[in-house]
């Protein structure tokens, strides 16, 4: 049976009287609802997708379809006769060329997924993302070209919307798959990116850590495919993050809560995972062996067929690493799945698994031999995403996240030499690493023997888990070509639990988001982002955050002269982070919430709940083309400050911070408080080169200057006043200096965040053969040895001064690869190519030069290049 489109209602198409620039066709936008009356409103959001979406679900009698949309330049203004090409596969299909408005139309196209390319006079080749076109249906494909070769993207993260980052004033970076071929881990790219450090305690697999603009390690929001990856409070551990099917990064540097909630603090990082897109299925498998027992395998498959696009990717990697017990073994299993309903509708499902196993050798060289301690981690993500334009101004998106962490610990015995200090007072020996020498870079050094183990009950066993669903609605209205309104709602349940020395810490948390934003320009020239939101988290309660961006053009963007486009931006922007369930339970207030009289204490006393972190950022800088579109300078100057950092203060120094020492006797060890205050200022500067003959070069630099500027912590005190003397950290062997055992000291950095980092990439590409030489220049930095009451008679002999106490470094690695024929290829990649030995973290030696070799065998498929 045949169902005429007469007898449907209509769906979203385009018609000239209505036409849209590519960027305000392609932005999306959410919609606010009452989080005290979630069922209601979400029925209501419900009714009404089904009332506009439903409609487009038709088929139509015509067997074919059609494409159409609009061409401009990177302002949006249109281009009239630009060569426009339909490609399926790797040919073009048909030719046309834009008319006065910039538009173009492809008729009579038959059902299947194809991609456009159009080249106009003084820009560069730009090409779109594939799309599927229905039988009786009509696709709208917009592209904004760009000026000369240097890279220029659509971007999400700033606005929520996509954007050509030539409109966006945050500052914002992308990377591609081709610019981090054949690495193992998604830290290595991101340690390329200005204002962003990346350091890890070890060598593959152990914990990594980003710090975005002088931020603390939990204070971004790391998404992927638009599902968070943050365990409750926001830490991520980039060490067990593969790259498999990851086909780009975007890095937004500054606070976007507004958009992405709480953890967003200090910068969002965004990954998407690669789709299929070949109407021929495209088999691909790689393998690679290297040094200290390295072996990686990857096999992925992807297409298109009809309306649905696959993509699935299964990895595995293992390794020795260079010390003993530091075995590391990583299991990745990826999923893309989408269903175009309709040239306007899709329905995607996204799915990331990865199991890891890690040898824990602690930091040997504190000890002189490793630990025996080992750790398992599943970490599973779902994401599935509806998204409709439902008219041709009016864009729908609703998404349900699903987020599974859990990791367990194991000590199975006692590592060292049995000592007892004090025999028969204590419940028995500590056990002892062997003496070592320990070398600070600022010129310091300690002799002796660390505790690696103390007394007490073997196996030791600790464990997490981490549970999050949420549930994200979008809508966007564009008034005009100058004129968005975005509006958001995010309802967020997260659960899970801590486990150590036999005590469980559970969190059941239920937390709302309510968004609104305007995007505007003026003429070709101005561009302004302004919201704002309102989050009614479990912890911390309700609590407003704005946000605004504004790019400038001072020169447009042309394609003729050596100066080719000058752009101001600037930002303002606020963050907001939520404890993690140890800094909820044991915040004062929590201790006393679980006793018998909590409530009595409370009240008498008036202690307060933990709040939230929160930060407050501004930035200005420029961008400028040059060079006929081959060079791109851009420079950022950066103001954040973060308050309300959550420390965890000692139980025996809370009466000197005024604690009534009723209430400091139920407080044990201590508390966790917001007590922490931290400034950072600094530039960012980078510089991309397109050479040409297929050169290309990338540097960044970094300066940053943060500062501790409060803290109450156990090692922040004022040590110039005797009554607070007796809880500052001191070395016998430097008296006069002061040393935060386990936290900076109030006046210095925060702890291995570099005031000085760089990087730098030279390319070289032709079409079967590719190769980068890529640098990373990372100065001294302030970090603890912690080993605080650690040395064998629980004295601080083996604390060093934090200043300057990591060393500098600079690590060369070499990649490369060569296409013997359309099915095989070939590639290798060598890290720390100059054998350099180092720590990025002291104690904890780097891999030393490490080398991979391997093959690649592809079948089927069709190139869109």
């Amino acid at each position: 049976m045949k169902i005429f489109a007469a007898n449907c209602l209509p769906c979203a198409s385009f018609s000239p009287a209505r036409q849209v620039s590519g960027h305000d066709f392609s932005r999306a936008v959410r919609a606010p609802k009452n989080s005290r009356a979630l069922a209601p409103a979400l029925g209501k959001l419900l009714a009404l997708v089904v009332l506009t979406v439903v409609p487009c679900f038709c088929f139509a009698a015509d067997r074919s379809g059609s494409i159409r949309g609009v061409i401009t330049d990177p302002l949006s203004a249109v281009v009239s006769e630009a060569t426009v090409e339909l490609l399926q596969g790797d040919k073009p299909a048909a030719t046309t060329t834009t008319d006065r408005q910039g538009g173009y139309r492809f008729s009579a196209v038959t059902p299947g997924h194809y991609a456009v390319r159009a080249r106009a006079a003084g820009f560069a080749p730009q090409q779109s993302d594939v799309v599927y076109v229905g039988a009786g249906n009509e696709a709208s494909v917009n592209l904004a070209l760009k000026v000369g070769t240097v890279s220029q993207y659509v971007v999400v993260s700033a606005t929520g919307t996509k954007t050509p980052e030539s409109q966006v004033g945050a500052s914002v970076s992308v990377l591609t798959a081709g610019q981090f071929p054949n690495r193992l881990d998604v830290l290595e790219p991101l340690r390329t990116v200005p204002g962003a450090q990346m350091e890890q305690s070890g060598q593959r697999g152990t914990q990594a850590s980003l710090f975005l603009r002088g931020g603390n390690s939990d204070a971004n929001k790391i998404l992927l495919d638009g599902v968070p990856l943050n365990d409750i409070g926001g830490l991520v551990n980039f060490g067990t993050l593969a790259a498999t099917a990851v086909d780009q990064i975007e890095v937004l540097r500054g606070p976007n809560s507004v958009l992405f909630g709480p953890d967003a603090m200090a910068g969002v990082v965004s990954l998407t995972t690669r789709r299929g897109t070949t109407p021929l299925p495209e088999l691909s498998y790689a393998f690679d062996a290297g040094n200290f027992n390295s072996f990686r395998s990857d096999a992925s498959l992807g297409g298109a067929f009809r309306r649905l696009d696959y993509f699935g990717d299964v990895s595995r990697f293992d390794t020795g690493n260079s010390i003993p017990n530091n075995t590391f073994h990583n299991g990745t299993y990826v999923a893309n799945l989408g269903l175009a309903i309709n040239p306007t509708t899709e329905l995607r499902f996204t799915g990331h698994y990865t199991t890891t196993a890690l040898g824990l050798p602690n930091a040997i060289q504190f000890f002189g031999i490793p630990d025996d301690s080992f750790e398992r981690d599943q970490d599973g993500y779902l994401g599935v995403t509806f998204s409709s334009q439902t008219t041709t101004r009016w864009h729908n998106l609703v998404r349900y996240a699903a987020t599974r962490l859990r990791l367990q610990s194991v000590n199975p015995s006692p590592t060292g030499t049995p000592f007892d200090p004090f025999p028969g007072v204590d419940s028995g020996p500590n056990f002892l690493g062997l003496p070592v020498t320990i070398h600070g870079a600022n010129g310091f050094s300690a002799t002796g023997q660390a505790i690696l183990d103390f007394a007490g009950t073997y196996p030791v066993l600790t464990s997490s888990s981490s549970k999050r669903d949420s549930m994200y609605v979008q809508s966007d209205y564009t008034f005009n070509s100058h004129l968005l309104a975005l509006f958001g709602f995010r309802y967020e349940n997260e659960r899970g639990f801590t486990l150590s020395f036999g005590t469980k810490t559970p969190a059941n948390r239920d937390n709302f988001s309510y968004i609104a934003e305007i995007q505007a320009s003026r003429g070709s020239r101005a561009y302004l982002t302004l919201g704002g939101s309102v989050e009614d988290n479990a912890v911390f309660g309700v609590v407003a955050i704005p946000r605004a961006s504004l790019a400038y053009y001072l020169v447009r963007p042309r394609s003729q002269g050596f100066w080719n486009g000058t752009k101001l931006k600037f930002n303002y922007g606020q963050g907001i982070k939520e404890p993690s369930i140890f800094q909820a339970t044991d915040s004062l207030f929590g201790l006393l919430s679980s006793l018998s009289n909590g409530a009595q204490l409370i009240a008498q006393f008036n202690v307060a709940p933990i709040a939230a972190e929160r930060s407050r950022s501004f930035d200005l800088g420029f961008e400028q083309l040059a060079w006929n579109g081959r060079a791109k300078f851009a420079a950022t100057f950066f103001h954040n400050q973060f308050t309300n950092q959550i420390e965890f203060v000692p139980g025996a120094a809370l009466p000197v911070l005024g604690v009534p020492p009723a209430v400091a006797a139920q407080a044990g060890f201590g508390a966790t408080f917001n007590s922490g205050d931290t400034r950072a200022l600094g530039a960012e500067t980078e510089v991309e080169l397109a050479l040409g003959h297929g050169f290309t070069a990338r540097a960044a630099y970094t300066y940053l200057d943060a500062v501790v500027e409060r803290s109450f912590s156990g090692d922040a005190f004022d040590c110039s006043q005797p009554s607070q003397l007796l809880f500052c950290s001191f070395n016998p062997a430097f008296p006069t200096i002061p040393i935060g055992a386990f936290a900076p000291l109030q006046g210095n950095r925060p702890f291995r965040r570099a005031p000085n980092t760089g990087s730098f990439s030279l390319g070289y590409a032709r079409p079967r053969f590719n190769l980068v030489l890529s640098g990373l220049l990372v100065s001294r930095r302030d970090d603890s040895t912690f080993l605080g009451q650690q040395d064998a008679f629980f004295g601080n002999t083996l604390l060093l001064p934090n200043r300057n106490l990591d060393p500098s470094y600079q690590k060369l690695d070499l990649s490369g690869s060569f296409r013997v024929n359309r099915h095989l290829s070939l590639y290798s990649v060598v890290e720390n190519l100059l054998d350099q030995h180092y720590d990025q973290v002291i104690g904890f030696p780097a891999l030393p030069l490490t080398f991979r070799a391997g093959f690649r065998v592809t079948l089927g498929g069709e190139s869109w290049k």
